[in-house]
């Protein structure tokens, strides 16, 4: 079926789908054109927040305020709304990863994680319980149906642009996923919110991740885990020279400068963490520079020849992306070789492979070992 990622009009009327609705702007918006283009809307709102946490959720994405202003839209649109608990889930699938990524030495991207399991995941089981055959969120990405199968582009607004976080979804939710803001940019989502009255219009947007006050994820671990589940141990230089103590390899990233001992002629980052020994290993800028590395638990949108092809690849959200060739290893892993070398290419963060403005697909960037002497 095609769409029309505008409007997100399909070619009848009455279509049911369901919109995640968070209380702001984008997918209060979304809600509005799919009104408009003639779909059957039932907004719905993720409770994500276990109680105990509900006091430092108060003005974040799916806390308590957010849910009100989803309501207060959703009663202006003349569409039903629900909320739905996924709290436990929240915490299983996404809250116990960020954790067990940062105490495995690599650095997590829940975002991803929270669209692949929950916003097109186990929300699912509640849109086919209310009859609704799509699931719409505010995303600033393309997806075009089409009989031969889904395909995801970028969005139109190069700096809203949200396709690297989805690049992990299947066929299957890619095919029943609509994102009618794809094509447009945020100041025409602002205006039609202005124009319709939406309290929500000048709503800013949320920068930090959702679960994680201040967006000191430092912070949120020790609350969280508790010290007695950090894993403390020593800083060492490549040359495998002790110098100091960490309190724990959660407490670090590769590329990190801030926190590390100091008396070194030049600037020290941290250019590896090695879980199994708790050490953090620390060397200069020059030891943070790759020429390829490896992704595993890829997922390809677009067939990957068995020699490979070139790509552009994005190495963390905010990266412009470069030139490299990507080929498939065994066991869902992929090799990517750079076209220029790239700084701080860092374990846990998704590689996202590009042809033009079509995600090709993507993987989670593995542990490169820095040879450290004896």
């Amino acid at each position: 079926m095609n769409v029309d990622q505008q409007t997100g009009s399909p070619p009848e009327h009455g279509r049911r789908v369901l919109v995640g609705m968070s209380g702001g702007v984008d997918s209060s918006v979304t809600a509005h054109l799919l009104k408009q283009g003639g779909w059957d809307v039932i907004g719905i709102t993720m409770k994500v927040w276990p109680q105990d946490c509900i006091s430092r959720a108060e003005d974040k994405c799916c806390g308590p305020q957010a849910v009100a202003d989803a309501r207060g839209v959703a009663h202006a649109l003349g569409i039903p709304h629900y909320v739905v608990d996924e709290a436990a889930d929240f915490e299983r699938l996404v809250i116990d990863y960020f954790s067990s990524e940062y105490r495995a030495g690599r650095t997590p991207n829940p975002c991803v994680m929270c669209n692949e399991k929950l916003k097109f995941g186990s929300l699912w089981e509640k849109a086919r319980s209310l009859g609704a055959e799509y699931i719409a969120t505010g995303h600033y990405a393309i997806i075009e149906h089409a009989e031969s199968g889904a395909v995801l582009r970028k969005g139109r607004d190069p700096r809203k642009d949200q396709s690297y976080f989805l690049f992990s979804l299947s066929q299957t939710q890619l095919s029943r996923a609509l994102t009618p803001l794809g094509g447009m940019t945020k100041a025409e989502i602002r205006a039609i919110a202005r124009e319709l009255g939406m309290k929500v219009a000048d709503k800013e947007d949320s920068q930090e991740i959702c679960f994680v006050p201040g967006n000191d994820y430092k912070a949120f671990l020790k609350s969280h885990l508790g010290d007695k589940q950090l894993h403390p141990g020593g800083i060492y230089n490549t040359a495998g020279k002790y110098l100091g103590p960490h309190e724990g390899i959660e407490m670090y990233t590769i590329g990190q400068r801030k926190g590390l001992p100091g008396g070194s002629p030049q600037p020290l980052y941290v250019v590896d963490i090695d879980p199994g020994s708790s050490r953090v290993i620390v060397g200069f800028e020059a030891d943070l520079i790759l020429e390829e590395f490896e992704v595993d638990r890829a997922n390809w949108l677009q067939p990957l020849p068995d020699n490979g092809k070139e790509v552009t690849v994005k190495i963390r959200y905010a990266h412009p992306g470069t030139a490299a060739w990507v080929r498939p290893l065994e066991g869902g892993r992929a090799l990517v070789q750079l076209r220029e070398p790239q700084r701080a290419v860092t374990p846990g963060q998704a590689a996202v492979f590009y042809a033009h403005d079509r995600v090709e697909g993507g993987g989670w960037i593995c542990r490169k070992t820095v040879a450290v002497a004896a």
